[in-house]
């Protein structure tokens, strides 16, 4: 049965903002970004609508934390009372989604009538007054490094870019691809983002790059964990704020915003990971993000052939990779419609809020379906929903968005983590970890021992062929047996049979 204009969610107005003044003294906080992008995107929507919001949803920022509870400053600078406020748990990759399906379900049961989403994150600014010892701020690293268990810290394993690889080199592996083959296709995927970035005036870096410059380490393209280079992760260095309004058709259409300029919101799917990266059950593959990205074309009745547009998170090239593969998107045409994380800019949780703001404006500008798959923490929390210029017209709203069982049940077993082992060990998946210099700090296995456990080790530094045997792309470590002894300094030590 088709819904009545009433409750049908779609977006009316969005808006971003780049931050990026003369002198770095004058830059905004996070609060200020949110504020500049939701009063942009009430003009995109005709203007008076923040009055008159009755639902607002923020992402949590991390790079001003003396701000404290954000909703109610921003509320006051907006001058809306909302008699829902609400923001996400924590800086993930999905909480613009996320908020997105929240506030269409709200809109759909009849509990709310204009709803806003926004987020932004001013770590340029903030790392700026740092220095100046003017600021609290803390570096996502650090940030990771006191929420890292003790067993992954003291082998490296502590941030993002560190475990990411290890789905690169595992998913690599198991495509069949050798390591020239996954730089390759890294870098066509990024080449093709930096190109689009070039193209859209929110993207904040906007000069193009080839997959020569991506894929090639130099003086300006450092490698940063091993297959990555600077060039392939994301830019968290940015200031920018982003934001969207939503509200029923029936409410869009009595303010009389133009049919031209409504995009409808589709069902949404969502399915997570275990926290721990080492509590996985494999590396070549999620299963929540496979259940994720299939469940919400399911929903929304939808074929890859029918998709204009799609956004595929892009933390780092493993993420756009696994999804392609899930969703059949060919590597020829662009998975973003903002620029990536790399080019369009990293603002911690709230990047997707800028696909969401550019994949409406795609939308305006041609076609009929969008897809945004967005992706958080380790490779953890997966959420993918579907935008059109038209209705959905199978779409009931409240809908139940979360798909977890399905995705446990299409889990693996997971191996216990042993701690304390010695004795012959296969390679699972595998990284380098590097100095800003350039110079290999040391390599990291994670290993599978006879029992089926898995463990971590290091190859140090000063294994000249050890490091040159897992960075080299001549065999492939992936698979490969060797012994973990233990090392001068208590850490497990892998080296080749």
């Amino acid at each position: 049965m088709a819904m009545d204009a009433e409750h049908i969610p779609v977006i009316v107005g969005v808006g971003q903002h780049n931050d990026r003044p003369e002198n770095p003294d004058d830059g905004l906080d996070s609060l200020g970004l949110m504020e500049e992008a939701l009063r942009r995107a009430d003009a995109d929507a005709g203007g008076g609508w923040l009055a008159d919001i009755d639902w607002l949803g923020t992402v949590d920022q991390i790079s001003w934390p003396q701000l404290g509870e954000i909703t109610g400053p921003l509320c006051a600078r907006i001058g809306a009372n909302p008699t829902y406020r609400t923001t996400t748990e924590q800086a993930s990759g999905d909480s613009p989604i996320f908020l997105l399906n929240e506030a269409a379900n709200a809109i759909g049961a009849g509990r709310t009538r204009i709803a806003a989403i926004v987020g932004g994150e001013a770590l340029r600014t903030a790392a700026h007054f740092a220095r100046k010892g003017a600021g609290g701020f803390s570096s996502v690293r650090e940030t990771s490094m006191r929420r890292a268990p003790g067993f992954r810290k003291r082998y490296g394993l502590v941030g993002p870019v560190d475990v990411y690889p290890l789905y690169e080199n595992a998913g690599r592996a198991a495509y069949g691809q050798t390591l020239a083959e996954g730089q390759e296709e890294s870098a066509a995927i990024w080449s093709r983002f930096a190109q689009v970035a070039a193209e859209n005036e929110g993207a904040w870096i906007r000069r193009g790059a080839t997959p020569e410059e991506i894929k090639t380490p130099s003086e300006n393209n450092r490698p940063i964990s091993h297959p990555y280079t600077k060039l392939m992760v994301a830019n968290s260095s940015v200031n920018q704020g982003a934001g969207y309004i939503v509200t029923s058709l029936a409410e869009a259409r009595r303010r009389g915003v133009p049919e031209a300029n409504i995009v409808y919101v589709g069902l949404g799917a969502a399915g997570h990971e275990p926290d721990e990266p080492l509590g996985r059950d494999r590396y070549d593959r999620s299963p929540s993000m496979d259940v994720s990205i299939r469940r919400a074309m399911e929903l929304n009745r939808l074929t890859v052939d029918d998709l204009d547009h799609v956004e595929l998170y892009s933390c780092f090239p493993t993420v756009p990779k696994m999804a392609r593969r899930v969703l059949g998107w060919p590597l020829e045409k662009p998975a973003t419609v903002f620029g990536g994380l790399t080019f369009g800019g990293g603002p911690i949780g709230n990047y997707m809020a800028h696909a969401v703001v550019s994949m409406v404006e795609k939308l305006r500008r041609g076609g009929r379906h969008g897809l945004l798959f967005a992706n958080g923490g380790f490779a953890t929390h997966n959420h993918t929903i579907a935008l059109s210029t038209e209705p959905f017209p199978h779409a009931q709203f409240p809908q139940d968005f979360h798909f977890q069982a399905e995705a446990d049940r299409a889990r693996g077993v997971v191996p216990p983590v042993v701690e304390t082992y010695g004795g012959p060990a296969t390679v699972e998946t595998y990284t380098v970890l590097y100095e800003r210099d350039g110079s290999p700090r040391f390599g990291v296995i994670v290993a599978r021992t006879p029992d089926g456990e898995r463990t971590l080790a290091k190859v140090p530094a000063e294994d000249a062929d050890g490091i040159a045997f897992l960075t080299s792309g001549a065999a492939e470590p992936v698979g490969t047996e060797g012994m973990i002894v233990p090392g001068p300094d208590g850490d497990q030590i892998w080296r080749r049979a």
